[in-house]
């Protein structure tokens, strides 16, 4: 069994409070301090600073923490696949995706899963594709869903659908309307809004003028891809984004597409994973992610 000292120090940690954390698990508050002094003496240090009113991790308790999540993360996991051999698909299961397949193809596959899995009990995390791949690789997220390619030994990655990027701007802009095809150079002296560093949407942008050697004289970044188009819309500036994100603005008129020679701009999400060796709860998911591919058409 795994060391209960672990599970009940990541819960005072997560749950800033010994008394919290002792409901949660069902234990007295005493049996909690015990625990922490006892894991305090094995390490050798103090990990919490305590007072009335918080629990804050010591130096050491942060790298104690760290660790701890990563134990518990992996032990959990090799329960729900000793489990799955003899169970269906059920219980937690904690899914990450970067913000465009996030937000615009997620919530549909998280609702055929509940409608044909209603055991399944799933947890959703939404971050640029740097922090998918790094919550994976700790152990805290099951599955991840991100954008664009990156190399690591210590993770599985596959590429499952193609997308297509398009460059977009206000329907008030001078090249709305357009009907004839212009080249990237006519766009440099445009206000491109990008994604932050980190972003799949961003490394896309990155990789496009990149590749059509292009450098436009003004960027401005933002975090959020809907305050991107809000900007857009209003006349801020152009931007380049995926077909997923921009549907409902296009059939509204409030955005254009405009036609460059040599774009659309293609990229491809890819499923990330810690191992190979998967439980039937992100198996059936997977399976549901790979037959999504009619978003990308």
């Amino acid at each position: 069994m795994m060391d209960q000292h672990l599970v009940v120090f990541v819960t005072v940690v997560e749950r800033q409070n010994f008394s919290r954390a002792a409901e949660e698990l069902h234990m007295t508050q005493p049996a909690v301090s015990q625990y922490i002094q006892t894991l305090e003496r094995e390490t050798g240090t103090r990990l919490l600073e305590r007072s009335n009113k918080y629990v804050r991790l010591t130096k050491a308790g942060e790298i104690v923490y760290y660790h701890a999540k990563e134990i518990t993360g992996l032990y959990d996991k090799m329960q729900m696949l000793v489990d799955d051999l003899t169970n269906n698909a059920k219980g937690e299961l904690a899914i990450g995706a970067s913000y465009t397949f996030g937000e615009y193809v997620l919530p549909h596959v998280i609702a055929k899963m509940q409608d044909r899995y209603p055991l399944i009990d799933p947890t959703i995390s939404i971050g640029n594709t740097k922090e998918i791949e790094e919550l994976v690789r700790n152990h805290q997220l099951d599955v991840g869903i991100v954008e664009g390619k990156f190399e690591s030994k210590s993770l599985v990655m596959e590429p499952f659908a193609e997308d297509a990027m398009f460059i977009v701007l206000s329907s008030n802009h001078r090249f709305a309307n357009q009907e004839n095809e212009i080249v990237l150079s006519d766009l440099a002296e445009e206000t491109w809004i990008v994604r932050e560093n980190g972003s799949g949407t961003r490394a896309a942008v990155d990789e496009m003028f990149r590749l059509f050697e292009f450098a436009p004289k003004k960027m401005m970044e933002f975090g959020s891809t809907q305050l991107i188009k809000e900007s857009v819309e209003a006349g801020l500036g152009i931007s380049l984004l995926s077909q997923l994100t921009i549907r409902k603005e296009l059939a509204l008129g409030t955005l254009q597409k405009i036609w460059v020679k040599g774009l659309p701009f293609t990229r491809e999400f890819s499923i990330v994973t810690q191992t190979p060796f998967q439980t039937k709860s992100v198996q059936v998911f997977l399976e549901l992610v790979r037959d999504n591919n009619i978003f990308f058409k």
